[in-house]
Order: C-alpha cells, then sequence, then structure tokens
C-alpha cells in the first residue's frame, strides 16, 4: 500500500506500514515526561513502526522533539539504526515564515545535528514550507550539497504542489513528500500530488491521518476541546461549523462499529489504500496500539466512505490565515 523504496534506498532498511509523529509528544498545552515519551516510542518501534517524524519546533527550543529524540538514543542507542528519521526545519518560528534560502536551511541542518549529538542521523531532511522568497531549485541544491557531506541522508519536500515536486526532482533525486492527508483533508487526491509521486515512486508521508484528533471520537462538541488546545482556534473545529463536520466522524463510525474496529483504524487505513504512509502521534501507549493494529478495508468500504465525503464535505480552511497560503506551494 505504500512506496517505500526511495526511502529503503537512503537507510538500508525495511519502512513500516504505519510510521509515528512526535508533534503530540511536546505540544507544550500538553507535554509528556522524557521517560513515558521514551516508554511509548519504544513501543512503535516494537510495532513496525520505524518512521519517526520530528521537528526543531515541536515544541519550545529547551524541550522540542529533538531533545526527546536525544534522551530516547541515550537510552537505547542499539535502536538508531533500526529507525527512519525524518526531521523537519528552515521555518522561523517567530514570524511563521519558511527561511529556504542556503543559509536558513543550513543553520536548521546544523542545528538538529547540534542537538543530536550523535545519537541518531538524520535519515531525511525536510524544509517545513516551500519558500516563496526562494526558488525550489535553489533549495534543493542546498540540501544536495548537505546529502553529499554526508550531515543528511535524503532530501523531503512538505506540503509543496505538483509542479514542485517535478522541479525538486530534476535538481536531486527526491526521498519523501510529506502533505496532510486524511479523511477530513482529501485536497492532495484531486490537485496531482499523490498521482505525481506514485508517477516518480516517491514515498507519500500522511500527517494529520487522524484529521487533528477529529477521527479519534473524542471531540463530540466544541466544549470538549481544552481551553488551551489550539484546536480551539483551528476553523474545522469552529462552532460554526462544529455540528457539520461531527457528521462525516459519525458517519464513519457506523462503517467501523460494524467492522468492530474504531473509528481512528478505518481513518488510518484509508490513508495506507491511497499509498501512503500515515504518522499518527500518540502520547499514551494504548492509543499507539489502536493506530498500529492492522484492518482490513474492501473496495465495497472504499467506496462507502468516498461517498460520505461526497455527502458531507469537510467545512473550514485547515489552517486559515498565513498559514493556508504556504500551502501547496
Amino acid at each position: 500500500m505504500g512506496r517505500t523504496a526511495a526511502l529503503s534506498s537512503i537507510t538500508d532498511k525495511p519502512v513500516g506500514p504505519v510510521g509515528y509523529g512526535m508533534m503530540s509528544l511536546t505540544r507544550p498545552w500538553a507535554p509528556v515526561e522524557y521517560a513515558e515519551a521514551a516508554k511509548i516510542m519504544k513501543t512503535a518501534l516494537a510495532k513496525g513502526a520505524n518512521f519517526w517524524n520530528g521537528s526543531l519546533f515541536y515544541g519550545p527550543p529547551h524541550a522540542n522533539s529533538l531533545q526527546v529524540l536525544k534522551y530516547y538514543f541515550d537510552q537505547y542507542p542499539e535502536d538508531s539504526d533500526k529507525v527512519v528519521l525524518s526531521i523537519k526545519g528552515a521555518y522561523d518560528v517567530s514570524t511563521f515564515t519558511p527561511n529556504c534560502s542556503p543559509e536558513g536551511i543550513r543553520t536548521s541542518v546544523e542545528e538538529a545535528l547540534r542537538v543530536l549529538d550523535g545519537a541518531k542521523k538524520i535519515d531525511v531532511f525536510e524544509c517545513a514550507r516551500v519558500d516563496p522568497n526562494v526558488p525550489i531549485e535553489t533549495s534543493i541544491r542546498t540540501l544536495a550539497e548537505l546529502v553529499a557531506e554526508g550531515k543528511i541522508g535524503g532530501i523531503s519536500l512538505s506540503e509543496v504542489s505538483a509542479a514542485t515536486i517535478r522541479r525538486a526532482h530534476a535538481v536531486h533525486p527526491i526521498s519523501a513528500v510529506e502533505i496532510e492527508l486524511s479523511l477530513f483533508t482529501t485536497d492532495a487526491l484531486t490537485n496531482g500530488v499523490v498521482a505525481t509521486c506514485h508517477e516518480l515512486d516517491i514515498p507519500l508521508i500522511a500527517y494529520s491521518p487522524l484529521g487533528r484528533g477529529w477521527l479519534t471520537g473524542q471531540f463530540r462538541r466544541y466544549e470538549d476541546i481544552p481551553e488551551n488546545d489550539f484546536r480551539r482556534f483551528s476553523p474545522r473545529f469552529q462552532p460554526a461549523v462544529f455540528g457539520e463536520n461531527l457528521k462525516v466522524v459519525e458517519a464513519v463510525e457506523n462503517i467501523a462499529k460494524r467492522k468492530g474496529v474504531t473509528v481512528g483504524q478505518v481513518a488510518i487505513t484509508w490513508v495506507r489504500h491511497h499509498g501512503a504512509i500515515p504518522i499518527p502521534s500518540a502520547t499514551r501507549v494504548e492509543r499507539l496500539l489502536e493506530n498500529c493494529t492492522d484492518v482490513q478495508l474492501s473496495e465495497e468500504d472504499m467506496e462507502e466512505i468516498q461517498k460520505i465525503l461526497d455527502r458531507l464535505p469537510v467545512q473550514g480552511e485547515r489552517y486559515g490565515g498565513h498559514h493556508e497560503k504556504l500551502l501547496f506551494q
């Protein structure tokens, strides 16, 4: 269900059907103690989720996902070669803008290497977004230099258009493309991104496969969202559209109940059916085990889900404002 050849070629290891996203471990409103985080990460690896996705800006500078990764690999150095590590950077969180100039990219990679301090190599590095002020060819040439220098293993792209994928791939082989893909975010299926990656045999990495929590079934009312949670400000969780978007969840729940699985498991399997490696996050071992449980969706199930999506289009933008403008550049 997934194209992992390009990833395997730079890491010399097979990549599992489900990966692990580290954002939830380092959210400032719901931090996880390092020892507990290590337990969750160890479980992920044991379940075959060996593609790990982290970032320089997931969490505050003193406790971001790289800090957690350093702690983990100091505890379990034998796991270093078992994990395919993808790191996002080249993004200025103070201005919420990408900095994909040669200097910005090199500064970001060097900082990531400094924090990891040799505990784990960077298998794949990606600029978190396309910098509208820097030609993609310039950014990729810089990343290609870093590959040649042995500082990163390969190059990934994030939230790019089909045209940008082709331009980047013409400069240097692209190891992966990371997109948001879920039952709540299907744009990449119709704008040429998924088709282009399949054509060029580039692995797809799907972040937020659970729709930022919608497809876990934990939110039934707007008031269920914790007061300090970013989703309170997310367009798709706003009271004006909450009820409409809940209808999507309820419809998929009917399928899940019939199959004896969770709505989250249906959502993750749906992503895999589209040839992507989902990277759900988890702050509890129980949730991680649920996410890694293999379930089956028939062609009839897939058709039923598509009818739901056609009948109940998701309301609201993904990010809104400035962040929305940086998508599919």
